[in-house]
């Protein structure tokens, strides 16, 4: 079935969303997100301008081809505006095919490799106490494992806190131009085993406990970070250090078994090859809208299981509602799969996205509606509009920029 149009919508729903929608000649629809923090209009144009045209009149069947026409005829490969845009458009394909075929995605993969996917929640807090208690409510409302952050002494901003006496979720693109953090290794490297140690004193080792690093580190000092934190059996440290070098991580995997995830700002198979074919990472997180869609993550994921990497990918709210049924869907699916970030959406998102998964004992399923199982209201979507906010930088305490 050829497609009739292709349109991009941009709403802000307690924060902002791209959502590409394409629509066949016989009015069957599928979306794909197209969102990337920060930079959400940069992917806007680039789908409006340079994508969309291509679209019109070609057969929403063939989603192989459709990928590489879209990745090997730009000629200018990769980065995460392109994959974005890609992903997009791979993701909506699919949308449509499980549509016409009147079954969800995940059946069109080969179907369910398990029944629900693990998930992980985000605790924080502006100090120990108040984590502690975050993470007891999560406990509480039956995760099975969660992340935990907490503000660092001494620091006047921690990265990955809820809002100080909102509890609402986490989310930093916070200004029309980027706000300044400060940050002090030192502080941080003496303050993470303590966190955990408090974590764990108080409840035990019966969940899965994670924490992200957020690419602060050097090689050596994200080692000495693992390794001071083997007593606490982590789940993993998440991106320890930056990862354009793949070949730092062999210095961490040196010095400490605490186990490494890393990928969340990878954009293609390519971004990780070295890591996962030379076993340096233990779960890979790419995301299935940075990532060139459901197509290419799939590639990914099945070289990580030649090499007994499992799955762990990103799902923070800055990933719509469709950007986490897509993944769901594919989790279900693939035999190394490890486990799914999920840090719910801010609201009035359920007002703009209709979703089908759903959340018990710790997992999330993901429904069987056909295609990906999440529908957008754009009357609704039109009630919120774009509002300009930019992701923070960070410096040292000295001053030099520093990665955030």
């Amino acid at each position: 079935m050829e497609i009739a149009a292709a349109d991009v919508i941009v709403t802000c729903p307690g924060r902002n969303y791209v959502t590409l929608r394409i629509t066949t000649s016989d009015g069957t629809t599928g979306i794909g997100d197209a969102t990337l923090n920060g930079r959400e209009l940069a992917v806007v144009a680039y789908l409006r301008e340079h994508v969309v045209p291509l679209l019109i009149g070609r057969d929403s069947g063939q989603i192989n081809d459709i990928w590489q026409y879209l990745y090997r005829g730009a000629y200018w490969r990769r980065g995460p505006v392109t994959m974005t845009a890609i992903a997009a458009v791979d993701c909506a394909l699919w949308d449509i095919l499980g549509k016409r075929a009147g079954m969800p995605v995940h059946q069109l993969l080969g179907g369910k490799a398990r029944d629900g996917v693990l998930i992980y929640g985000h605790a924080s807090g502006q100090d120990v106490d108040e984590l502690l208690e975050d993470v007891a409510s999560y406990l509480d409302k039956g995760y099975q494992a969660v992340r935990v952050q907490a503000a660092v002494p001494g620091l006047d901003s921690t990265y990955g806190l809820h809002h100080p006496g909102t509890g609402a979720t986490y989310e930093p693109a916070d200004a029309r131009l980027p706000t300044e953090n400060r940050w002090h290794t030192p502080a941080y490297l003496d303050f993470a085993p303590e966190m955990m140690r408090a974590v764990r004193e108080r409840f035990g080792y019966d969940f899965h406990l994670l924490h992200d690093v957020h690419h602060r580190l050097s090689p050596l000092e994200a080692a000495q970070l693992g390794r001071s934190l083997e007593p606490y059996r982590m789940f993993w440290i998440e991106d320890p250090t930056p990862a354009e070098d793949q070949e730092a991580f062999r210095t961490i995997r040196q010095h400490t078994t605490t186990p490494i995830a890393v990928g969340e700002v990878f954009n293609t198979i390519w971004d990780c090859q070295q890591l996962i074919t030379n076993r340096l990472i233990d779960y890979i997180r790419t995301s299935v809208s940075h990532t060139g869609g459901i197509s290419h993550l799939r590639k990914v994921f099945d070289l990580a299981a030649l090499y007994g990497v499992r799955t762990g990918s990103h799902g923070a709210g800055d990933l719509s509602p469709v950007s986490f049924a897509a993944a769901l869907q594919l989790d279900v699916t693939v035999p190394n799969f490890g486990i799914q970030e999920y840090m719910g959406h801010l609201e009035p998102a359920s007002e703009v996205f209709r979703t089908n998964y759903e959340f018990r004992d710790g997992r999330m399923y993901p429904g069987d509606a056909p295609g990906l199982g999440v529908e957008i209201d754009e009357e609704a979507a039109a009630k919120y509009p774009y509002q300009p906010k930019y992701l923070p930088v960070n410096r040292l305490l000295d001053g030099t920029m520093h990665d955030w």
